[in-house]
């Protein structure tokens, strides 16, 4: 084996990583019409802080103007702040002998590079799930953007119509919905026409039903097991899930003797930011580096806008088909 076989792995796999990633933000922001929104703007610390003032709507009133001239209550200018939570996630360790790759006669940076595309999928795909669990969890927490059929109705176009509503004059501002593969087949059989496929990913496909994106992904979140299964489905409005990927991807190649032939292994740590529009991370509740469990807990999620037609968007709960 000569020097020349042996390249200096990090020098190759953080650079793939970069890119690879880098194109699938671009791609997947432009095709989920922005309502989930992959960032390389990361933060420091365990929460991003952003504050923002209150509507004052409620200062508006009617005068009498031939009515004696009373006292008026004021009415406060308020501010209140959303939190963005820091996620923490890992990959690997991935395990191989490089003496494998010398035998095949096969490029170092060959086996690196797909190494990298497969990090880079699983990044993707964890920072979607994680978006979408903890979307779910915090909407479903507030009853009043929640249509639930489950316990006997079924997905419908009517349904997810009915679901819209609950943003009255602004449902047009539900730009894009997040559905399993399972439930928009349930829509297809309802005699849906198939839309164009905007994007595709390992795990995401991204289509177009009258006129709204639709992200096919089959998250977890999106699915309760049972008899029936039970479909989730987000309709959003554009920013509605942000991730802020922290650019620290930390990778590290440890070779070790000991055995009959050379072993390598790969690892990779990484942190990412979740915020949700209209929700604040409670972290006196959910905690500074939260678990899956922790961030789809809703009540770990707190609204902080007063109308509901400034959040997120509206859930749609009901049975699989079959």
């Amino acid at each position: 084996m000569s020097s020349s076989d042996m390249v200096n792995y990090d020098q190759y796999f953080q650079p793939a990583i970069a890119e690879a990633y880098a194109q699938k933000i671009d791609m997947f922001n432009a095709a989920s019409a922005g309502t989930l929104q992959l960032s390389s703007n990361g933060f420091d610390g365990s929460l991003n802080r952003e504050s923002f003032y209150k509507e004052i709507f409620s200062a508006g009133r009617r005068v009498d103007r031939f009515a004696a001239n009373g006292a008026q209550a004021a009415t406060p200018l308020t501010q209140a702040e959303l939190n963005t939570v820091k996620v923490a996630g890992g990959f690997g360790p991935v395990l191989f002998e490089p003496g494998q790759m010398t035998w095949l006669r096969k490029p170092t940076q060959q086996g690196i590079t797909i190494a990298a595309d497969q990090f880079a999928q699983n990044l993707m795909a964890d920072q979607l799930n994680t978006m979408i669990l903890s979307l779910v969890g915090a909407i479903a927490n507030n009853a009043a953007v929640v249509n639930d059929v489950s316990g006997g109705g079924v997905l419908t176009q009517s349904v997810l119509n009915n679901t819209h509503a609950k943003f009255g004059d602004m449902s047009q501002m539900l730009t894009g919905q997040i559905m399993s593969g399972a439930a928009y087949h349930d829509l297809i059989g309802e005699a849906l026409d198939n839309g164009a496929r905007l994007f595709s990913s390992d795990t995401v496909t991204v289509v177009n039903i009258l006129g709204k994106a639709v992200i096919v992904t089959d998250a977890p979140a999106l699915t309760t097991a049972g008899t029936p299964n039970v479909h989730s489905v987000l309709s959003l409005v554009s920013g509605a899930g942000v991730v802020s990927d922290g650019s620290d991807v930390i990778t590290n190649i440890d070779t070790t003797n000991g055995k009959q032939r050379i072993e390598t292994t790969m690892q990779a740590d990484y942190t990412f930011g979740v915020g949700i529009k209209g929700y604040s991370w409670d972290a006196a509740n959910g905690g500074n580096s939260p678990t899956d469990a922790a961030l789809a807990t809703g009540t770990n999620w707190d609204k902080v806008v007063t109308s509901d037609k400034h959040t997120a968007g509206v859930l749609t709960i009901a049975d699989a088909s079959s």
